[in-house]
């Protein structure tokens, strides 16, 4: 897969990050799959603190994790949009992360 290509499915799900990790043109997409990586982690890591504290406190939880999700959801369009026009823009609070050397 060619630089943009790897950028842009680094996005997609979980598997779309393996398969342009594995694939994909690493070196050139090295940024947007370093911010794809950090989203995925976060939204990990992110929910399942959230189903914990959803479980001791259930109304404050269930608006916490609407808050979070709507946070994950607008970092990861802009890292899409960014990796479809091959801009290197970094994603709000996570962008400057780097997991990927």
């Amino acid at each position: 897969m060619d630089t943009k290509t790897t950028s842009w499915v680094a996005y997609l799900t979980f598997i779309g990050l393996i398969i342009a990790f594995c694939t994909g043109d690493k070196e050139g997409a090295k940024f947007h799959l370093n911010q794809a990586l950090v989203i995925t982690i976060f939204a990990v890591a992110g929910g399942i603190v959230i189903g914990i504290f959803t479980a001791v406190l259930p109304i404050l939880g269930m608006l916490l994790s609407v808050v979070y999700n709507l946070f994950i959801f607008i970092c990861w369009l802009l890292g899409l949009i960014a990796a479809i026009n091959q801009e290197e823009k970094e994603v709000p609070l996570l962008g400057q992360i780097k997991i990927l050397k």
